[in-house]
């Protein structure tokens, strides 16, 4: 019995760790892809696109939540082509987005 509660104390304790690993993960993930496509217009603000940093521009599309910032994403919207012109699946475009939404907070 100790024993298991020992092992279900430390994998409690773990998992902060194991989530913000993951997260951390997520942002370089999203980085990279930022960089090889979003960048062409979020960093210009090119077709208005919300550029990457401005707090002001990304508040209202944040406050509609990642739902909605996800479906942009994919769908498209004004002259962002669907997935931003790219063939990146889901998760590639959620952390791309996550990683737009954390240099925006």
């Amino acid at each position: 019995m100790i024993k298991i509660v020992s092992v279900t104390a430390l994998s409690l304790a773990l998992l902060p760790a194991l989530s913000m690993a993951g997260d951390a993960a997520s942002l370089q993930a999203g980085e990279k892809l930022y960089k090889s496509a979003c960048v062409a217009c979020h960093s210009t603000g090119a077709a208005n696109a919300p550029k990457l940093g401005n707090k002001q521009a990304w508040a209202p599309l944040i406050a509609k939540g990642m739902d909605e910032m996800m479906t942009v994403a994919v769908q498209g919207k004004g002259a962002m082509p669907a997935r931003g012109g790219t063939k990146a699946d889901d998760a590639a475009l959620r952390a791309a987005v996550e990683y737009m939404v954390s240099r925006a907070q």
